[in-house]
Order: structure tokens, then sequence, then C-alpha cells
């Protein structure tokens, strides 16, 4: 019951926890001057990376053409295609969609295909187009 009240009242004095609130007065009955979580000593710092694997739909033992085919194209794929062409930036990968003009999102009005354009990747709706399929018979 003690550290409900004392973490209640740290939470009242400003910090997160308990033992911030206690460190803080052991700080301040020793006059010794501090900030607590100021803004402007903030630091910045970056996550470190997972590693994942992208196992693509439709590869070519003689072309580098890759071919995705989505029925729905969620967020979460889009982020990874885009990570996967940051960082793999030779990689010719291709979408066909089961409907291009499918909308990224409910109250979104960017459609796959917009959101292809934007991005540079090729894309095709319900078919792989025949120019695609000599490319890859061309080994391009």
């Amino acid at each position: 019951m003690q550290k409900w009240t004392f973490d209640k009242n740290a939470i009242r004095l400003g910090y997160r926890s308990g033992l911030e609130a206690k460190a803080a007065e052991q700080l301040e009955l020793q006059g010794v001057e501090f900030e607590y979580e100021h803004k402007d000593k903030r630091i910045s710092y970056e996550k470190p990376t997972t590693q994942h694997k992208y196992s693509p739909d439709l590869t070519f033992p003689n072309s580098p053409v890759i071919i995705e085919l989505k029925g729905q194209f969620k967020s979460e794929d889009r982020k990874k295609h885009l990570l996967i062409k940051k960082q793999h930036p030779e990689l010719d990968i291709r979408f066909v969609f089961s409907n291009m003009n499918g909308k990224i999102g409910k109250k979104s009005k960017t459609t796959y295909a917009m959101w292809c354009e934007r991005n540079d990747f090729q894309y095709a709706n319900k078919h792989i187009p025949q120019a695609w399929i000599e490319e890859i018979k061309n080994g391009k």
C-alpha cells in the first residue's frame, strides 16, 4: 500500500515513478541542482534495425524481373517494398494487382497504381503484361 501512495505522489509531483521522485528528493535535500527530463537535453538515437527476409512471389532464372502479385496492398507491404527499393536499388520489382484502383486506405484517395507511380514501381492490373513476359523470355 505504501508503494501505491508514493507512486501516486510521484506522479502528482511530475515524476514517472516513485524511484525518480525519491532520487529527486535526495538531491534536493543535498542541495544538488538538477533538471528532470529537460526537453533541451534530449538525446537522439536510432533503434537498431532487425534483419528480415523477403520472399518474392515470382522470380525467373534468366531475368532480373521480380513480380509481386497483390490483392490487398497493406501498409506493412508498402513500407517493406520502399525499404527493399532503398536498400537494393538494383532489383526490378513489379506489381500485378487484382485491382490497381484499390485505395491504400479507407480514407485515402491514393490508389495502388498512384502509389506505384509515386515510388517508381512498374505495375499492371489483373494480368502480367505481354511486354513483361517478352522481357523475361529475353532475359531482360
